[in-house]
């Protein structure tokens, strides 16, 4: 069956927090959107519609193929079957073992060709941890279950895209981690993604790790040693790449069109200039893998579950952005304009 024409599957993230919530919000916001599947567990998917008052039911299903998309039907493919609903805002050794066991399960969908990607509902670390499995999230799941494929993250919103040399680790180690061969990864699966969203020659800045990238090695030589070698090896690739740039400066340059795309060397230089621009519009995609992944770009919001209070915006953005994604990928290629050409970016 061609990609395209292969469901969605959208975990139900941690039962403690928001996602079954915004899982259940999204299939009533979206009655006509594409067809996709619940993956989680039934009883928390039927509590979550159930708390919202809706009209809808959860029909539960044990394989792919007994999916039938009818409306007003949430079809939520089995990957646990819960006695009793877990505590709702708080840490459960329980919830982390269910929405583990709802992420392997739509990575074996997906693997196995049955659906053409995943969009994930957030998950809480301390609940994956408090369950004995020691992930640090989604992405280090993902690339040990998906065929140990070296993956970056990529944070993205209207105006900026966003890929990362480490992810979740100590500052410390991040330091440790950003080699050569960590930037060149990086850049590489940069140059990839913006050639995923339609853009023939993606201009890619690398930001230094240092202060004003250096200042000519008078705040640290990473820069000299290790990432402007990286830039140049990219380039000798055929990247567009360039820097190390500032990076309290470049992804001012990046809303203003200068680059397409920035590597960001440790976690929170590359997510706090796209969370300041609101969650609602921020997606993460986990770029490397065999197949499309996107989620929220946000957390569980254990203060807000089981309130009726979360928002699916994001998770809304981040099932169209796989969409998109799919839809390239099947050779439905659209040029992405730059800002010169268009203020909405993907």
């Amino acid at each position: 069956m061609h990609e395209s024409s292969l469901p969605l599957a959208v975990t139900m993230g941690d039962p403690s927090g928001i996602g079954p919530e915004i899982v259940a919000r999204l299939f009533l916001r979206r009655p006509g959107a594409r067809r996709w599947m619940a993956v989680g567990d039934p009883r928390v998917m039927a509590d979550a519609l159930s708390r919202l008052g809706a009209a809808g039911r959860v029909r539960r299903i044990d394989h792919s193929a007994e999916a039938r998309h009818e409306p007003g039907i949430l079809d939520v493919l089995a990957s646990s079957r819960l006695q009793s609903l877990p505590p709702v805002g708080q840490v459960c050794a329980e919830s982390g073992r269910a929405a583990y066991a709802a992420i392997l399960a739509a990575i074996g969908l997906a693997r196995g060709g049955q659906v053409a990607g995943l969009v994930t509902a957030p998950i809480h670390k301390e609940a994956l941890a408090a369950a004995g499995l020691a992930y640090p999230g989604h992405t280090e799941i993902l690339a040990e279950h998906s065929g140990g494929a070296r993956v970056a993250m990529m944070l993205a919103n209207d105006e900026i895209r966003t890929v990362l040399v480490t992810i979740h680790c100590a500052l410390s180690e991040a330091i440790r981690r950003s080699d050569f061969p960590a930037q060149m990864a990086a850049i590489r699966l940069a140059h990839e993604a913006g050639r995923s969203l339609g853009i023939d020659a993606p201009r890619v800045a690398v930001a230094g790790l240092n202060p004003h990238a250096g200042e000519g090695g008078l705040f640290g030589d990473e820069e000299i040693r290790i990432i402007r070698p990286a830039v140049e090896a990219a380039r000798a690739e055929g990247i567009d790449a360039s820097g190390p740039w500032p990076g309290d400066t470049v992804f001012m340059q990046a809303r203003r069109g200068r680059f397409d795309v920035v590597v960001a060397q440790y976690h929170d230089q590359g997510l706090i200039p796209v969370k300041y621009m609101g969650l609602k519009k921020g997606v993460n995609v986990t770029l490397g893998l065999p197949f499309v992944r996107t989620s929220p770009d946000h957390g569980t919001a254990f203060d807000i579950a089981g309130r009726g209070l979360a928002d699916p915006s994001s998770l809304e953005t981040a099932f169209d952005y796989a969409e998109k994604l799919i839809a390239r990928r099947s050779g439905g290629r659209r040029p992405v304009p730059r800002p010169a050409d268009s203020a909405l970016r993907l």
